[in-house]
């Protein structure tokens, strides 16, 4: 079983946590896809929903951070279960802060170690739209994946138990 890492009281995703299967887990001794190792699901749906970057500019307006350390706290707040890879977080971030939601600064200008990210005014506008507009595409994919673990797990049908 993965380490959970443990970083205080985080509103953690139900969708996110049931997307372990219980199969995957036995397959693998871990959580995520088959094999071992956590998934990126920031693709397809979810990226075109714009669930990642909605996640993005809560951390961000939560307290400035780096990308490194975004996909960390993901990774801490999903238990593991969604990892990022940084071919995913970087091209957001450069994204973001093009449409001038972020706005980043090197720790050390003269050395580019880290680019430290805060959101703006404007970011705080499309944070605030989002949460919005995601909220119901949110709630149907916890509903969802709910009734299909309810389907598989819950039912008293499932084989090998």
């Amino acid at each position: 079983m993965a380490q959970q890492r443990e970083k205080g009281s985080h509103h953690v995703a139900a969708a996110a946590r049931a997307a372990r299967t219980r199969a995957s887990r036995a397959d693998s001794g871990q959580p995520g896809r088959r094999g071992g190792g956590a998934m990126d699901v920031f693709g397809g749906e979810v990226r075109r929903r714009d669930v990642f970057p909605l996640l993005v500019l809560h951390l961000i307006e939560r307290e400035p951070a780096y990308g490194n350390r975004l996909i960390e706290d993901i990774e801490g707040i999903t238990d593991g279960v969604i990892s990022v890879n940084p071919n995913t977080i970087y091209p957001l971030l450069r994204d973001l802060e093009a449409r001038g939601l972020i706005e980043g600064q090197w720790e050390h200008p003269d050395r580019r170690t880290r680019r430290f990210y805060s959101i703006t005014a404007a970011g705080r506008k499309e944070y605030r739209r989002l949460v919005t507009e995601l909220e119901p595409f949110l709630d149907s994919v916890i509903k969802s994946v709910t009734l299909i673990k309810r389907e598989i797990y819950e039912d008293g049908s499932s084989r090998g138990r």
